[in-house]
């Protein structure tokens, strides 16, 4: 039986490309937020996310009529349910999200409808929507037991996309599905099958949890081996964006790039759920997390350590005088999305520390979370390029890797990203992250400083304390 009607609760970076790609093949699509600005922008066919291609997607949907956007939930044949699963204190999984996507659509359920978790989940998430719903809808029956003879079919099927490729993904990869049943499983393939043409592989709920974790943890820790390589690099004065590419030529090696950190809502998060399962078992996931949540200081500190090599070498200035760019806030290359962002991490914390300005660069935003309004300014990258003494790059945004090299004459650059390597391929020597172990300020020909800072004798220069805290 095809699906004429579902609805999407969560309309965020999942949901609404979920929702549009649904409506694309003319099935009536009602998406659900409890945000009315996002509702009212979706339904004056705008989107208020950064996606390649989601806007003409939803757009033509709304104009065709088979997308609009509400604050209720109302009858449909399926529920998909796209919502933020958070860790609490302590690394616990926070699933009151879920919680009140179940309860909001328990009340509109009717026999035969399909309720699907597109979260990312911790294991067992599935089962407990599926009780949460029974509680709330004693008079259907639901597999809570897994037994076959129920009325709503209910099954996991994560997301497995990646940010700035949505809308592509999701059409052309492979889906995991996970039904509380059998049946459960094949229903949400007959759903799936209306616009993906990757496989549509079916396992059993638990195991589906696992699979998306499994990924998330798996890149995590292969990015907290680079991170790894990057400190070890550092200390030994060696480009590390050079070593990955030339130990990457061995056919069985792939190395992923080191960053500032590790964010979004996906892989900085998902990892603790397998830890908080498991944690005497899940040691080397957990020391993967370390590393990568650590790394943000590591920058900030590297920062510092360029900050007192400048006052160090120009004992005139006072830390005041120095204006510092943060060149990206985002957790990754070309989004909008700054949820758990080490960029916005250590931009936020340089602004907090040093009595330097602190200005931040993020050309996918018109505007500072309401959060960070006042506190942290947002500038064109033309602008803070100009007025900066110091350069922090912290996303790979296309529009930083079309800055030439003349533009940071005279300036110190701290490189998280290795984005002038290629592209820039002439101007690499200019461009490595500072070595802070060194004593001296090395201007190259073109006028381009790596700074170094600190006596090889781990003294400092009289004077630069006080002109820190002034």
């Amino acid at each position: 039986m095809k699906f004429k009607k579902i609805s999407v609760i969560g309309l965020g970076y999942i949901g609404l490309p979920t929702a549009a790609m649904f409506a694309s093949r003319k099935i009536e699509v009602v998406g659900v937020d409890v945000n009315q600005k996002a509702v009212d922008t979706i339904n004056e066919g705008r989107i208020h996310i950064v996606e390649p291609d989601l806007d003409m997607l939803v757009q033509a949907a709304v104009h065709g009529g088979y997308l609009r956007a509400s604050t209720t939930p109302e009858p449909a044949e399926a529920f998909l349910i796209a919502v933020p699963t958070p860790f609490k204190e302590h690394h616990e999984p926070d699933l009151a999200y879920i919680e009140s996507a179940a309860k909001a659509i328990a009340p509109v359920l009717e026999k035969g409808n399909l309720v699907i978790l597109e979260s990312t989940s911790p294991i067992g998430a599935t089962e407990q929507l599926t009780q949460w719903l029974a509680r709330e809808r004693p008079d259907l029956k639901f597999p809570v037991d897994g037994s076959e003879e129920c009325e709503v079919h209910v099954a996991h099927c994560p997301e497995r996309v990646l940010p700035g490729k949505v809308v592509r993904e999701l059409v052309a990869n492979d889906r995991v599905i996970g039904g509380m049943t059998p049946a459960c499983s094949q229903r949400s393939v007959e759903l799936y099958r209306s616009f993906v043409v990757g496989e549509c592989v079916i396992t059993n709920a638990r195991t589906a949890e696992m699979a998306k974790l499994t990924e998330n943890a798996s890149r995590d820790v292969g990015i907290a081996f680079a991170n790894e390589l990057s400190l070890i690099c550092d200390k030994h004065d060696i480009d590390v964006w050079e070593l990955i590419s030339l130990a990457n030529r061995h056919p069985r090696v792939n190395i992923l790039e080191p960053g500032p950190g590790v964010g979004g809502h996906c892989i900085a998060v998902d990892p603790w759920f397998i830890v908080s399962s498991a944690p005497e078992e899940a040691k080397m996931i957990r020391a993967a997390r370390r590393i990568n949540d650590a790394k943000p200081h590591w920058v900030i500190n590297k920062v510092k350590e360029v900050l007192f090599s400048i006052l160090k070498n120009q004992p005139d200035r006072s830390a005041r005088d120095i204006k510092v760019a943060c060149m990206g806030l985002a957790f990754k290359a070309d989004i909008d999305d700054l949820r758990e962002s080490p960029a916005l991490e250590i931009a936020e914390a340089l602004n907090e520390d040093l009595p330097c300005t602190v200005f931040g660069v993020e050309p996918n935003i018109s505007e500072m979370p309401a959060n960070l309004r006042g506190v942290l300014e947002l500038r064109e990258m033309d602008e803070a390029i100009d007025a900066a003494d110091i350069v922090v790059m912290l996303v790979d945004h296309r529009e930083f890797k079309t800055i030439q090299p003349n533009r940071m004459l005279g300036k110190e650059l701290v490189d998280t990203r290795g984005v002038f390597r290629g592209k820039h391929q002439a101007a690499m020597s200019l461009w490595t992250p500072v070595n802070t172990k060194r004593s001296t300020t090395d201007e190259n020909s073109n006028g381009i400083r790596n700074t170094t800072g600190g006596d090889k004798d781990g003294s400092a220069s009289v004077g630069v304390e006080e002109r820190l805290a002034v």
